[in-house]
């Protein structure tokens, strides 16, 4: 498939979760394009003996998966690792199609998933600015726009085209020098994520995440990455199961039920969508050093009050101790 023309593949990063591997390939069957996709599946080797049964297990999953146009699986005979398998599996694919959308296997999608991304990838195609369509959405409790634009780029359901994936930079060290003091503010989403640590950590090879290069990459850059106002994935491996995702419900989002509203829009960056991204980072962090007795009674309230309408809770807050409205933002 060339650029502009029919569907863009989907490929499929696995390893050795065989539950998960086949919620996420029924949940892509459940689109209506799935049986005019390709699907190209890479399984990573295993590390350890004892994983090897559990590798064999996914690869013969996905050799045996119907309800796509194709299936190819690339099994690797020894461990690349996640960061190895991502950038040389998408590298691969997009030279040959010049786009794909791209899952790892934790993370199930909406019924309205393939339609959103390649409507999407089909728009703005051609805008230099644009790095990337995103489909999963942080749960941050308020009405956003139908889509909006956040400079940088994202990792849980995503699509790019070859014209933006050049720019991936495998380099931390260099990325982290093309940050500036001002910008790290901005590239931690007010000071409350954790990105230029995880990128520090990445150069000091405490992690090896490409995840967080290719934000970098594509946040030195200005480029752009386009959400759905309403999450269209979800990541069904914060149980514990994933070697690098750990364990965390205040990632759950509830996906769309119906399909997202997609137009063309301005290619800037959303106030809106910026400072709810700001706010719940915020949470996050205020949660996590909050301690667990509250924590229990923080994660029973949060939602209660996430129900309540934004303009309501707005209101509420402007008369609240700022100590009391910084844990249920």
């Amino acid at each position: 498939m060339s650029m502009g023309q029919g569907l863009a593949p989907v490929i499929l990063f696995a390893f050795e979760r065989p539950d998960h591997t086949s919620r996420v390939l029924s949940a892509l069957r459940a689109n209506p394009q799935a049986p005019l996709t390709d699907l190209i599946a890479y399984v990573d080797g295993p590390r350890t003996p004892h994983q090897v049964e559990k590798v064999n297990e996914v690869r013969r999953l996905l050799e045996s998966s119907a309800g796509f146009r194709s299936v190819t699986v690339h099994a690797s005979p020894t461990n690349l690792g996640l960061a190895n398998s991502i950038v040389n599996g998408v590298t691969s694919v997009i030279e040959r199609h010049g786009s794909a959308i791209i899952v790892e296997d934790d993370i199930e999608v909406s019924p309205y998933f393939l339609e959103y991304m390649n409507a999407a990838l089909n728009l703005y195609e051609f805008d230099e600015s644009v790095a990337s369509i995103h489909a999963y959405l942080y749960p941050v409790g308020r009405e956003l726009p139908s889509t909006f634009f956040i400079q940088g780029s994202n990792c849980w359901g995503w699509a790019t085209w070859s014209r933006a994936w050049v720019h991936f930079n495998p380099d931390g060290r260099q990325l982290l020098g093309q940050i500036s003091d001002s910008q790290r503010q901005r590239f931690d989403f007010g000071g409350n994520a954790r990105y230029t640590r995880m990128l520090k950590d990445q150069i000091a090879g405490r992690n090896d995440s490409w995840a967080v290069r290719w934000y970098a990459s594509t946040f030195v850059r200005g480029m752009l990455t386009l959400y759905p106002g309403h999450s269209l994935a979800q990541n069904i491996g914060l149980d514990g199961s994933g070697h690098h995702a750990g364990s965390s419900q205040r990632l759950s989002a509830q996906m769309a039920q119906q399909p997202v509203s997609l137009e063309r829009i301005a290619l800037t960056e959303s106030p809106v969508g910026r400072t709810a991204l700001n706010e719940y980072f915020r949470s996050v962090r205020t949660f996590e050093g909050t301690p667990w007795p509250r924590r229990m009674l923080l994660r029973t309230a949060q939602p209660v009050w996430r129900a309540i309408p934004f303009t309501w809770r707005r209101t509420l807050i402007s008369r609240m101790p700022r100590s009391v409205a910084s844990r249920l933002r």
